[in-house]
């Protein structure tokens, strides 16, 4: 089940906030936990299992790690043995496929076996679940002696699927103290709202744009552009609207989760794109595997080889296909170039530059990151810097003008002008009712065009 489908917001919403709010408040984590366990196994309940079993071996591994408190090799013990556990099953499940097909590739090699189907949402519940246990070791939180906290935790469906990556530390006091206010409710619902609309709105339609120019197979140096910057709009507001619709959901249950996104086709920079990109991914990577390694602190060296691991792991968490770490690494390297020298360079240039610079690398990289046929992708590069079969044919040139207006809309929204109109008009009470208006509006043409339109893809659905 996704938040941008009809089943959602008219029937498991309105039930879940319906029994959420019916409840005692002290039993309101029981009732999350059970309604997040019948979202997550709505699609396929089987893995319920995966998800319980997870649950139960970070909450032993804690009051583990807290139980040998003084002995720090059996503190150290309890931790690898969970670590190994966690990235055993996501191992197994993800990339076992991706392994058999590499050894296959070598002389005398010729094993038979058919990968698992991939359980929705294990990458990103996974490393929720570790941050907890790895925390605990840190001693950056306590243990939680209640394992029906950690359920709720790890099982919290809104941000179950697809992030933003929330650790435990983070939301610690939020899950036995939050406070669920109509003023926060109000806002999640515009919150959510927003997100849905991004999604909906835009994301199906860069979607579909970039199906009718042709894809991969797009004729023409415009359709190859053309598509490429759907491409580009489609996974942010994909992706973003998803992380939106999360928080949103988080704050009509009392919770306050980080933000995702910000407004990263702005950036001047591809360092400054990962600060804005992902931002619970990022911070994740920095925290529990850049700073262990040692980070910048031992050389200039030993930080290039800490950083390339860190890409590599980057573009594999994403999935299990060479063209994912090929795009781990293609950013690896755009950021030590920048670390080396060019930084200073675009320092000393116009902002315009950095914009062009960053927006140019930043297309080229969801380029990799679509294809995973790496041959197809590598046509498909050419082919953005060759008009051997012309500029563009007449089929192109009217798809292109005819998703003209919704592409200057998402090149505009993809920009914090509409953050900025607002918090110089949240005050007013004209605003206001225009945005209560609004919201009504974006609800009926989303659920309009999800009834008329099966297109509905979510591209971080698989990860």
């Amino acid at each position: 089940m996704v938040f941008s489908s009809l089943t959602f917001w008219f029937f498991y919403l309105p039930c879940v906030l319906l029994i959420y709010y019916a409840v005692p408040k002290k039993a309101r984590n029981i009732a999350l936990f059970v309604v997040s366990l019948a979202f997550y196994g709505w699609g396929e309940p089987v893995y319920i299992l995966l998800m319980l079993f997870t649950i139960l071996v970070n909450y032993f591994a804690g009051m583990l790690i807290e139980k040998a408190e003084g002995n720090e090799k059996k503190r150290r013990m309890w931790l690898i043995l969970s670590v190994v556990v966690n990235l055993g099953l996501l191992v197994f499940f993800k990339y076992s496929g991706m392994i058999v097909d590499t050894l296959n590739l070598l002389p005398f090699v010729n094993i038979s076996f058919t990968a698992p189907a991939l359980p929705i949402g294990i990458s990103f519940y996974t490393f929720q679940a570790m941050s907890y246990t790895i925390d605990v070791y840190k001693e950056d939180t306590k243990a939680q002696h209640n394992p029906l906290i950690i359920g709720t935790y790890v099982t919290l469906f809104p941000q179950l699927i697809a992030g933003p990556i929330v650790r435990y530390k983070d939301v610690e006091d939020q899950m036995t103290g939050r406070k669920e206010t109509l003023s926060k409710f109000a806002n999640g619902v515009v919150l959510f709202l927003v997100g849905l609309s991004k999604k909906v709105l835009l994301a199906n339609q860069f979607g579909a744009m970039w199906e009718n120019l042709g894809g991969a197979a797009a004729e023409g140096l415009l359709a190859r552009w053309g598509g490429l910057v759907a491409l580009t709009l489609q996974i942010y507001f994909d992706f973003s609207g998803y992380s939106d619709m999360a928080r949103g959901l988080g704050k009509m249950l009392g919770f306050e989760f980080m933000e995702n996104f910000n407004y990263p086709y702005i950036s001047k920079s591809i360092t400054e794109f990962w600060r804005r990109w992902h931002i619970s991914l990022s911070t994740w990577f920095r925290d529990y595997l850049y700073i262990p390694l040692g980070g910048n602190r031992k050389g200039f060296a030993r930080q290039i080889l800490n950083l390339f691991i860190v890409w590599a792991m980057t573009g594999l968490w994403h999935g299990a296909a060479y063209n994912f770490l090929l795009w781990g690494l293609y950013f690896f390297v755009l950021l030590v170039v920048e670390k080396l020298f060019l930084s200073k360079l675009l320092s000393k240039l116009p902002s315009f530059v950095g914009h062009i610079y960053a927006l140019f690398f930043i297309m080229i990289g969801w380029a990799i990151f679509n294809f995973e046929d790496v041959s197809a992708l590598w046509t498909y590069i050419c082919g953005l810097f060759s008009a051997s079969d012309g500029a563009f044919t007449s089929e192109s040139g009217a798809v292109l003008l005819s998703y003209l207006p919704v592409t200057l809309a998402g090149a505009v929204l993809s920009t914090p002008v509409l953050r900025i109109m607002h918090q110089k008009l949240k005050d007013n009470k004209v605003y206001v009712v225009m945005l209560c208006v609004c919201c009504v509006l974006a609800m009926v043409l989303c659920t309009a065009s999800l009834v008329s339109d099966s297109y509905n893809p979510f591209i971080y659905f698989r990860f």
